[in-house]
C-alpha cells in the first residue's frame, strides 16, 4: 500500500474528529450557561442571606422593645407616694413617676421627643428637698441630659390612661382628690419626709394601673400595668 493510501485511511478512522477536542464555540456556550447557573446561584445566595439579615433585625428589635417593656413595668409596679411630689403624674410629653430604689426615692421620667422614646432616672434620695428639686429641674428636660436613654427610635403618638373609679380616663385628667395621708404610707416619710403643711393638703388618687398607647415604627403597642399595692 503506498503511503498516500495509508494517510487516506488514517483520515477516515472513526472518532479521529471526536479527539480533536471542543471547539471555540462549544467552549464559549458552555462558559455562559456556567455564567447564567452562577448569577442565578448567586441571587439564591444573595436573597438568603437578605432573608437572615432582616429576620436577625426583627428579633432583635422584638427582644429591645421586650426589654423595654419589662422596665416599664417595672419602674410602675414600684412606684412610691412619698407626699412631697406627686407620685406619678402625665403632661402629654413626659410621664414622671417616683420609685422605690436602693438608698430611697429615685425620679424616673419616661418621655417622647423628636420621634425619641427615651427614659431618664435620677440618683436615689432620702430628702424631701433634693426630691423637689429634681422633680422640678426634669421639667425643663430637653432630651439631651446626661443620663437619657433613648429606648426606642420612630416612636409617635403616645398617649397614657390612668385606671380611675372603674374605667379609663386621661392620664391628663384631674383625678379625685384624697388626704394626703389616704394617699402615701407612713414609710414614705422616712424615704422623703414632706413638710408638715404639705402632708395636710388633699393630692390626687393614685391611679390602679396604667394604659399605655404608643406608635413604634407604624405598629400600634398598646400596654395595661397595675400598679404596685398602693403605690407604696
Amino acid at each position: 500500500m503506498t503511503g498516500r493510501a495509508l494517510r487516506r485511511r488514517r483520515l477516515r478512522v472513526p472518532g479521529l474528529r471526536r479527539a480533536l477536542g471542543f471547539t471555540l464555540v462549544e467552549v464559549l456556550v458552555a462558559l455562559l450557561a456556567m455564567a447564567i447557573l452562577a448569577t442565578f446561584a448567586w441571587r439564591g445566595l444573595d436573597g438568603v442571606i437578605a432573608a437572615r439579615d432582616a429576620n436577625r433585625e426583627v428579633i432583635d428589635r422584638t427582644t429591645r422593645l421586650a426589654t423595654v417593656l419589662v422596665q416599664w413595668e417595672q419602674d410602675l409596679q414600684a412606684v412610691h407616694d412619698t407626699g412631697v411630689v406627686p407620685a406619678i403624674a402625665f403632661d402629654g410629653q413626659s410621664l414622671r413617676l417616683t420609685r422605690r430604689a436602693d438608698g430611697g426615692v429615685a425620679l424616673v421620667v419616661w418621655s417622647l421627643r423628636s420621634g425619641r422614646w427615651q427614659r431618664w432616672v435620677g440618683s436615689p434620695v432620702q430628702r424631701s428637698g433634693l426630691l423637689q428639686q429634681a422633680w422640678l429641674a426634669s421639667q425643663q428636660f430637653m432630651g439631651d441630659e446626661p443620663g437619657q436613654l433613648t429606648v426606642a427610635e420612630q416612636a409617635s403618638e403616645w398617649q397614657l390612661y390612668f385606671w380611675r373609679d372603674n374605667d379609663w380616663s386621661n392620664a391628663q385628667s384631674t383625678g379625685n382628690l384624697v388626704p394626703a395621708a389616704a394617699n402615701a404610707p407612713a414609710s414614705a416619710a422616712s424615704a422623703a419626709p414632706a413638710a408638715p403643711a404639705a402632708a395636710a393638703a388633699p393630692r390626687e388618687e393614685l391611679p390602679r394601673a396604667v394604659r399605655l398607647l404608643i406608635t413604634l415604627r407604624g405598629g400600634k403597642l398598646t400596654r395595661d400595668i397595675a400598679l404596685g399595692p398602693t403605690g407604696s
